[in-house]
């Protein structure tokens, strides 16, 4: 069983993956995968994989680095996309993964939250202040990022490690001053109707671009580069569409999320969805979080940020 890592534990589940041409691409995604919950619900996968005599399983997870454990661990064969502070765990302990494709910034996508009727007007408010967020998530950085940019340390806060779900549910009871959170949970949030209000000290403006990345087994990658370019290509083309159709993609995503159109709509609103390749020149901000977990020492080494294996889909 499959069960979720700690930011400092995470690196010793990680191991080597075995070598075959697979016929079935198994892919693991998170309830945040937008564009990979399109294709599932649509069977786009299915359809056009089908020509190449592959079909496809679909596993979901509640955060990034079980499911990129699960990569490596040769459980999977291919990641939705996951937040851009995941593969830095994952390379620190040695995995052997390969980068499909990233989307371009969407700093507006994640934020830290407070209680509408919550004193703290400021980052530098949250000094001796209990913060909850998801340990190694992207919110990780942007907390860190942003109590740096307001002089505080990540000593300066006492840490609350929650799952979106866990973290929702403290931050209505009160049980914590602030929350750091992403899309679409953000959005469910500032849409709840009710007594929990939510006011936004600080998004990743300036500070935490948010780009998230779809991996490979590299194993899984050598073996069906031609599984690699179709599901490329399909992200690329989904990624358009739910910007250009914003109010369809929302209609789609409600029964899979469980959530009102309106949310979904408000959430698609601040990401990007522009795949693109990754190259080493978009990979700058990766290193900038590997030091800054390092620092904190939730990393058990440093790491070259550079130092992976990128896929082209034009080859």
């Amino acid at each position: 069983m499959l069960g979720a890592l700690g930011a400092a534990g995470a690196t010793a589940a990680f191991a080597q993956g075995t070598t075959s041409r697979p016929a079935t691409v198994r892919l693991g995604y998170q309830k945040s995968s937008t564009l990979i919950a399109l294709l599932k619900v649509q069977g786009t996968l299915e359809k056009q994989l089908a020509p190449l005599d592959v079909s496809v399983s679909w596993h979901e997870f509640t955060s990034g680095l079980p499911l990129l454990e699960a990569l490596n661990l040769d459980n999977l064969d291919i990641s939705a996309d996951v937040a851009d502070t995941v593969p830095v765990f994952a390379q620190a302990a040695g995995a052997d993964l390969t980068f499909i494709a990233q989307e371009a910034p969407s700093p507006a996508a994640q934020a830290i939250v407070v209680r509408e009727d919550s004193p703290l007007k400021t980052v530098a408010d949250l000094k001796g202040k209990k913060v909850g967020f998801a340990k190694a998530a992207g919110v990780h950085y942007l907390l860190i990022a942003a109590l740096d940019k307001a002089g505080l340390s990540f000593k300066d806060i006492v840490p609350a490690y929650l799952t979106p779900a866990d973290g929702r549910a403290a931050f209505e009871k009160g049980a914590i001053d602030a929350w750091v959170v992403w899309d679409p949970f953000l959005a469910a949030a500032q849409r709840q109707p009710g007594q929990s209000k939510v006011r936004v000290l600080a998004d990743g403006a300036g500070i935490a671009s948010y780009q998230r990345y779809y991996l490979a087994s590299t194993r899984f990658a050598k073996a069906r580069p031609d599984v690699l370019r179709v599901v490329y290509a399909e992200l690329e083309k989904t990624g358009k569409w739910v910007k250009q159709n914003p109010k369809d993609a929302a209609a789609l995503l409600s029964p899979v999320w469980g959530l009102d159109a309106a949310t979904i709509e408000q959430a698609n609103g601040r990401r990007s969805y522009a795949v693109r390749p990754v190259v080493p020149e978009v990979l700058g901000e990766q290193q900038r979080i590997a030091d800054a977990f390092f620092a904190e020492k939730l990393l058990p080494r440093k790491i070259d940020a550079l130092n992976v294996a990128l896929f082209k889909p034009g080859a």
